[in-house]
């Protein structure tokens, strides 16, 4: 399984690396660490190119982190859909009909175990986990929760993206443009 065909979504963090996904074969992005004065031309070019952009509300400055942002960018902005952290958001995303990813960090067993009781009540449409170069762990939450996992941060190798992939996730978030070059 892989995301709309996709092995990598290419994360996007500076207007160099927006130029290079809008010039690329990929379809699905995601947005970065951006501010909120810049969100309307980035979308704007982003769906002049025909192209898809999942942002990363977490990661937006000037734009608070709750259900009403999310309304905001669903009305003004149209995203494919939201990465965040809070149940709140994901939740506002799954009502507003766009991709809802819960972004967990594995830090110890404690945090696995509290993650695995959110995921089962917000159920986000894919779970990111951070850092995705545990493979083990992405094979053993995606048949925990049932719910498409997207391996993410730390991963720097060709390897690693294989890695990820054979251990059962959809696609791998990277802004390691040399991982976009190999993984058209």
């Amino acid at each position: 399984m892989s995301f709309h065909g996709q092995s990598v979504l290419p994360a996007v963090r500076d207007m160099k690396q927006l130029e290079r996904f809008l010039a690329s074969e990929y379809e699905y992005g995601v947005l970065l660490d951006n501010q909120v004065g810049l969100l309307r031309g980035i979308m704007k070019e982003v769906h002049r190119h025909q192209k898809k952009m999942i942002i990363h509300l977490d990661l937006i400055h000037g734009l608070k982190q709750d259900e009403y942002a999310v309304d905001f960018l669903c009305q003004e902005l149209k995203p494919a859909g939201i990465i965040s952290t809070r149940t709140n958001v994901i939740l506002k995303a799954k009502q507003r009909g766009i991709y809802a990813i819960q972004r967990v960090f594995l830090l110890d067993s404690t945090a696995l175990k509290k993650s695995y009781e959110l995921i089962k009540k917000v159920e986000p449409d894919f779970i990111e986990l951070l850092p995705g170069i545990i493979p083990s762990l992405l094979k053993e939450v995606a048949e925990e929760t049932g719910i498409p996992v997207l391996a993410g941060g730390l991963i720097r190798t060709e390897e690693e993206v294989k890695n990820a992939i054979a251990a059962g996730a959809a696609a791998v978030t990277t802004s390691d443009k040399q991982l976009w070059n190999t993984f058209k």
